[in-house]
C-alpha cells in the first residue's frame, strides 16, 4: 500500500495496480496480465451495474446502491454567489457486518 502522508487525516491506499501484483504473488499460477483482466472485468460489471441502477450486493463484504441527490442552491466558496447544483445520483456503499467487524478488531489490534 502507499503510505505516502500529506496531512493527519490522509489514511495508506491501495490501488488497482497494487491489488493486482498482491494477488499475483499471493497466486502464482495466475499471471499478471491474467489477473489484471479479472479485477478490470470484476469493476467494469460493477460499474455498469450502477450504471442501469442495479443494486450490488457481495455476502460478507457489503453493498452498493444509488442515492438520489436533488437539485438544490449551493455557494460557490470563493466568491460566496449562489450557484444552481443539479440532481445526481451518488454510489453509496454500505459495509457487511462481517466486514465492520473484521475491519474494527484489525484496526484495534494495529493500535497495540
Amino acid at each position: 500500500m502507499s503510505a505516502e502522508k500529506d496531512n493527519a487525516y490522509e489514511q495508506p491506499t491501495l490501488t488497482k495496480s497494487e491489488l493486482v501484483a498482491y494477488i499475483s504473488s499471493d497466486q502464482p499460477q495466475l499471471s499478471e496480465q491474467d489477473v489484471e483482466l479479472a479485477v478490470n472485468s470484476i469493476l467494469d460489471r460493477m460499474s455498469e451495474a450502477l450504471v442501469n441502477g442495479e443494486r450490488i450486493e457481495i455476502r460478507g463484504f457489503g453493498s452498493m446502491t444509488l442515492h438520489y441527490r436533488p437539485p438544490r442552491i449551493g455557494r460557490n466558496p470563493k466568491t460566496g454567489e449562489k450557484v444552481q447544483v443539479p440532481e445526481k445520483y451518488v454510489p453509496h456503499f454500505k459495509p457487511g457486518a462481517s466486514l465492520r467487524k473484521r475491519v474494527d478488531e484489525g484496526f484495534k489490534e494495529s493500535l497495540k
